[in-house]
């Protein structure tokens, strides 16, 4: 069991983040010290949002340089701190060389995190933000699983640089994580593995792949039809209270499935339409799988023919009970969160004609 001092500061990576920002936001509202490292701390236009919680939140924000693939930029930073957040990795779909796009950034970025950790004697503990990405790489996994269900103890195992290649990452970092966690045994690491993460974020003009989907919901990207792609959501706000729990919880340990529901595009689109009308070409209609798998990859090139036939009819189940009894997780309603978040888009402009 491991008991953190919440007098002590905290160190959180990639600060300025999506789901960062909430993180931080709960740390600031339970009055603790962040250490925020970033990539530049003079890079104010980012760094207003974080400072504006700081202003009106009891808890107090530092800024630290550093960067996922500088050894030791971290040591800094991390000075002091009793826990430590890595949330820090790239997350896009479009990328031109996988390797040292998305694998090395989080590969090396835990590697020197964690090992940072190890050089840190006040280090006691590290929540690391994962995925279910490195739990399963596409919805017909599912049949291999031995309880028809996504679990903490299931492995991406299909996931590649050529199929996948985000996914890829994410298990490669988690594996670091782990092996450089279990050659020691002073601090202890829990993992966060959540699905596709939704909801308003502290930086209401964030781009993501998150923030991308659900405006392609919204923009006429969808208007003649969506594929019924299998998939988790949870809430950003779930997510940052997760963290906490796995932070400061003495009894948590081991990997968490941080999913608030296993649904579908056709089903998150529904209550946009409820909500918003007419006002916006949302989905008309469900794409038929033949149709999907003939033009989906002439529209977008990350829909492959092998993404199609292992995602689209087939249903995306994961049991997500290990974070409610051992984290004591409730989930928001997916409706609530996915109108909040496509209500922040239209509030910041990104449906308007001229953008």
């Amino acid at each position: 069991m491991t008991i953190i001092d919440k007098s002590r500061p905290v160190m959180i990576t990639g600060a300025t983040g999506y789901v960062a920002g909430w993180i931080v936001t709960r740390l600031l509202e339970k009055g603790l010290t962040v250490h925020a490292a970033v990539r530049d701390i003079e890079d104010h236009e980012k760094l207003k949002y974080l400072d504006k919680l700081a202003s009106e939140l009891p808890g107090q924000i530092r800024y630290f340089k550093s960067d996922l693939l500088d050894e030791g930029s971290y040591a800094q930073a991390m000075d002091g701190c009793e826990l430590v957040f890595h949330t820090a990795s790239p997350f896009t779909v479009s990328v031109k060389d996988p390797q040292k796009q998305l694998v090395e950034p989080a590969v090396l970025g835990t590697r020197n995190v964690l090992l940072q950790a190890n050089k840190t004697s006040s280090v006691k503990r590290v929540v690391l933000t994962s995925s279910v990405a490195a739990i399963y790489g596409d919805n017909v996994d599912v049949k291999k699983t031995a309880s028809g269900k996504f679990t903490e103890d299931d492995w991406n195992t299909t996931s590649t640089l050529d199929h996948g290649a985000y996914s890829y990452s994410k298990v490669q970092a988690e594996r670091e994580a782990w092996k450089i966690s279990g050659d020691q045994d002073r601090w202890d690491l829990v993992v966060i593995n959540p699905s596709l993460v939704i909801g308003p974020g502290i930086n209401p003009n964030a781009t993501s792949e998150s923030f991308k989907l659900i405006r392609n919901f919204g923009d006429g990207t969808m208007r003649l039809g969506v594929p019924q792609f299998g998939i988790g959501v949870v809430d950003v706000r779930d997510v940052a209270d997760a963290h906490l729990k796995a932070a400061f919880l003495p009894e948590a340990q081991g990997r968490h499935i941080v999913s608030g529901y296993n649904t579908d595009f056709p089903s998150m689109a529904r209550p946009l339409v409820k909500k918003f009308g007419r006002a916006y070409p949302f989905p008309k209609m469900t794409s038929p799988k033949p149709l999907v798998w003939l033009v989906g990859p002439l529209l977008d090139k990350s829909l492959t023919r092998r993404m199609i036939r292992d995602n689209v009819g087939i249903p995306f189940v994961a049991d997500n009970s290990k974070s409610i009894d051992q984290l004591g997780m409730t989930y928001r309603p997916l409706e609530e969160s996915l109108v909040e978040f496509f209500q922040q888009l239209v509030d910041s402009g990104a449906f308007d004609k001229k953008k």
